[in-house]
Parts: structure tokens; C-alpha cells; sequence
């Protein structure tokens, strides 16, 4: 089969498509989605799905700048959280290593290195060494997090700024009480958790902190890692636990039963045989097969040929302190049209509630794929739809997945586009 004679869709269609700047995260709450953007100088859009097929935007939170992004969020009641982080954070994050590549070069060559030269022993293209020296003389302090009235949902107001650390905030879990941010912190390598107090909105209170062993420098730890290998991506709340995706460190399940004192008590790390970041980790609401089960994904960057690319586990979660994998479930490049084009393909994210056996998960450009979970150790794919890309984009880029009490399907693409689609198998 070629790729142009490949479907696009299998039991699910598309009922609706928004026109919108690319997102990292979109959450459904009744008749609203909630889009926080990648890129500045678009930061969080509401909009009105009360008509699924006529989808309006009724609130636009732009940015000021360009230091920063919003691309994460969460909503509890009429409360919205958006997370506030450097843009373009892992580009000008190559500043740093500026000097010490010119220093290397220099000893290894007996003569001042060129800049295209620099360039590839940093890691950019030579055309981007001006603005990444531009970067290296740069400060910022915005990173942190936003606490928003939307009590109207077309008039967002803004409660608290809670600034952080370093790059600031990245994905975050949140309930009517507590908010639980993954944020750098000063004393700390990488993301940790710091959990705040909500019960004063626009007063948010710090009540706790988790970090794995070796993040805290400032305590005295060493880290057994190089650079930012080990760290939190983010923990969901799920009951008395938090479900921790600690990026090439893989899982911890922490004890929140009293969130002052978070401890861990289960862990797994299948990192490095298996190349991919941990992304998400949380467990099924419901025992399957009488066990309880939990569903990990990670995220793919760039792929490297005979490498696996990003996918989905399930675990056995009877026994925290003995997580054992079940099975996992891959995508072959042979699923998109768009796996050979610029872009990801691979895994990302699910949607964060296992409440069936139901698994909706993105991949980059192999889109939105529904499995079926109720035989952990057989998943199957039970439907599919791959969108097209927007724009002149090349690919598809699916970035997240909302599903409404509805059922009704809101698929993220992280360029371009929001598709609002429903599954015709359930």
C-alpha cells in the first residue's frame, strides 16, 4: 500500500476543526476547552463548545513578551492554573556550553576555532550561533506559575503570579485543594515537585517538596546522571498517591497520604536500554483481570535509525513495591503516511483519566490511537484518526488528548489546529 492509499481514520471521525496556534495541552470542562499555546505571543485560549460542530473562541490570553511560554494548564471549578516557562528553553540552554566548547577547541586545534566550528561542537546550526550568543547574555526570572478567575469563562482574571526558579514551570497536575508543579527550584538539578496550597487562591502556599535522590545540591547531593537526564516531567494525583513520570529515571509512585511528608514506594526505571523519556505514568481507576494496572507513555524526540521510537507500557500495579511490565504497544512506521516526513513520529501522551479500558493516546504524526486495554498483556488498537496537517505543515504534530464526560474527542496538534472528533466504537 502506498502512503497516499493509507486511511486516515478507523472508527473514529471528525466532527469539527478549529484553526488555532499549535498547544501543549488542551483540558475539557463541560461546554469549554482550554488551549495553552507553544509559542508567544499566544498564551491560553477558552473556547465555547456548547455546538461541538461550531467551536468558538470566546477568551484570547496573549503574551507580553517573548521570554516566556504558557503551554500548560489545568482548570478545577472556576479556577485556572497556567504554568509560565522560558521559551525556547532547551535551544538557549546551549548557551551555557559556549565557553567551554571555544576553550576545548581551541586546545584541541592550536588556533581560535571558527564559528561554524563552535557551532557543532554546541549542538545548533552555524546560522544560530548569533542568537544564542545573544542568549548567553541574557537573564530570566518570569518562570512560575498563574492562578486565574474564570468564573466567566470569556473574561479570564488574574489572582497570583507565583514565580519559581530557573526556566520556571512545566506540566502540572492540580485538584480543588492542591496544586502540584514541576518546577526548577534554586539549590536543585532539573524539575522537582513542589506542591502548593489552593485554599487561598490568590495566595498560593508552599506545603511541600519531592526530589529524586541526587537533585539537591544545595543539600549536598551529587548526582549519578549528566545534565537533566533525571527529573520530574510531572505527578498526577490519583487517590492517596502521586504517579510520578521522572523522565529517564522512568517511574515512582509517591505516598501523599499526608502530602507534608511525600515519600516514595514504588519505582521502575527501564532507562537506558529503552531510549525514550518517560513522559506519563497513572494508574487504571478500575482493577482489570482483577489487578491493578498502570499505563505509562513516552515521549519520542529526535529518532535515531535502529533505535525504538516512543511507546506505550502497561504495568502490574497489584504490588507498588514490585511494578512489573505487562506489555507494551508500538506503533510500526508503516501506520502513518507522515512517519518519513519532517517531524516526530512517535509517542507522547495519553489522556490523563483511565476511567474504561480505554487508552486515547498521540502519537506525533501518527495521531490520535484508542486502545483497549482489557487484556493488559494484549493491547489493542480499537481505532484511529491521523489528521492533516495545517498550514504547509509537513506532518501532523498531535501533542495531547482531552476527552469530554461526553465522550466527545479534542485532539491538540502542537503546530497547528484543534480537531474535535468522535469515536464511533464504543
Amino acid at each position: 500500500m502506498s502512503p497516499a492509499d493509507q486511511p486516515l481514520s478507523h472508527r473514529v471521525r471528525q466532527i469539527a476543526m478549529l484553526d488555532i496556534p499549535g498547544g501543549g495541552q488542551v483540558v475539557v470542562d463541560g461546554d469549554h476547552v482550554f488551549i495553552g499555546h507553544m509559542k508567544p505571543p499566544y498564551g491560553t485560549s477558552i473556547v465555547d463548545v456548547s455546538d461541538r460542530r461550531n467551536p468558538k473562541v470566546v477568551a484570547d490570553i496573549r503574551l507580553e513578551t517573548d521570554a516566556s511560554h504558557t503551554h500548560k494548564l489545568r482548570v478545577v471549578g472556576d479556577l485556572m492554573i497556567t504554568n509560565v516557562e522560558q521559551n525556547d528553553r532547551h535551544f538557549k540552554r546551549r548557551a551555557k556550553g559556549i565557553a567551554a566548547a571555544e576553550i576545548a577547541l581551541r586546545d584541541e586545534l592550536g588556533r581560535d576555532p571558527g564559528e561554524a566550528e563552535v557551532a557543532a561542537r554546541v549542538g545548533v546550526a552555524p546560522g544560530d550561533m548569533p542568537r544564542l550568543r545573544k542568549a548567553a547574555n541574557e537573564s530570566y526570572d518570569e518562570g512560575g506559575f498563574k492562578i486565574w478567575d474564570i468564573s466567566d469563562r470569556t473574561k479570564p482574571s488574574l489572582l497570583a503570579y507565583e514565580r519559581t526558579h530557573g526556566v520556571g514551570v512545566h506540566r502540572f497536575d492540580a485538584d480543588a485543594r492542591y496544586a502540584y508543579i514541576s518546577t526548577e527550584m534554586e539549590g536543585y538539578v532539573g524539575n522537582i515537585l513542589v506542591v502548593y496550597d489552593l485554599a487561598e487562591p490568590a495566595r498560593p502556599r508552599e506545603v511541600a517538596r519531592w526530589a529524586l535522590p541526587g537533585q539537591h545540591v544545595a543539600g549536598g547531593e551529587t548526582p549519578h546522571w549528566q545534565g537533566l537526564k533525571n527529573r520530574l516531567h510531572h505527578a498526577m494525583r490519583c487517590g492517596d498517591e502521586l504517579w510520578a513520570a521522572v523522565w529517564n529515571a522512568g517511574i515512582r509512585v509517591i505516598d501523599a497520604t499526608d502530602i507534608t511528608k511525600l515519600k516514595t514506594i514504588g519505582a521502575y526505571d527501564y532507562h537506558p536500554a529503552i531510549p525514550e523519556p518517560t513522559h506519563t505514568v497513572m494508574p487504571f481507576e478500575n482493577p482489570i483481570g482483577g489487578r491493578r494496572i498502570a499505563a505509562a507513555i513516552d515521549e519520542e524526540h529526535d529518532h535515531l535509525h535502529g533505535r525504538l521510537h516512543g511507546f506505550l507500557w502497561l504495568f502490574d500495579a497489584s504490588d507498588l513495591s514490585d511494578l512489573k511490565p505487562l506489555s507494551i504497544f508500538s506503533l510500526g512506521e508503516h501506520a502513518s503516511p507522515y512517519s518519513q516526513s519532517p517531524g516526530r513520529f512517535g509517542a507522547h501522551q495519553f489522556h490523563e483519566r483511565l476511567d474504561t479500558t480505554l487508552i486515547y493516546a498521540t502519537w506525533f504524526s501518527g495521531g490520535l490511537r484508542i486502545i483497549d486495554a482489557k487484556d493488559p498483556t494484549l493491547p489493542e488498537e480499537v481505532g484511529f484518526f491521523i489528521p492533516e496537517p495545517l498550514g504547509g505543515e509537513p506532518s501532523p504534530q498531535s501533542n495531547d488528548v482531552a476527552v469530554g464526560e461526553d465522550g466527545i474527542i479534542y485532539l491538540l496538534d502542537r503546530n497547528r489546529g484543534l480537531h474535535i472528533l468522535e469515536f464511533q466504537g464504543a
